[in-house]
């Protein structure tokens, strides 16, 4: 796996307009966010995480286009498996735990969990 640096909570909010926009300007990220950053503010930050390796930049004449570098599921991913060594010590265990006694979790989120539990029970024998 290649490395893949961690976004700050600034760079992850840019991430997050891209995953859900697509590849983007500058100008489409900031008016996602609602104008809560100035235009050379947003710009400065995706620039840094072009020289980070988080976006790709594509010129198109004037516009410059930014895409993030990895995917959604592989960031989120790399991100988590972190956290789970970081935090919980490896153990899924104790993460699953901390979650469901941090906040309550739906019917439907608790019968997907009942149903990848399954999937894993019987894809493992």
């Amino acid at each position: 796996m290649t490395s893949i640096r961690k976004p700050t909570n600034g760079e992850l909010q840019v991430l997050g307009v891209l995953w859900e926009l697509g590849p983007a300007t500058v100008r489409q990220v900031q008016a996602h966010l609602g104008g809560e950053a100035g235009y050379t503010t947003i710009l400065k930050l995706m620039q840094i995480m072009t020289e980070k390796g988080i976006l790709n930049r594509t010129a198109h004449g004037r516009l410059h286009v930014y895409r993030p570098a990895q995917s959604q599921a592989k960031t989120q991913n790399h991100l988590l498996l972190e956290l789970i060594n970081k935090a919980f010590g490896g153990s899924v265990q104790k993460l699953i735990v901390a979650a469901l006694n941090s906040k309550k979790a739906s019917e439907a989120d608790l019968t997907e969990i009942r149903r990848l539990l399954h999937e894993a029970e019987v894809g493992g024998k």
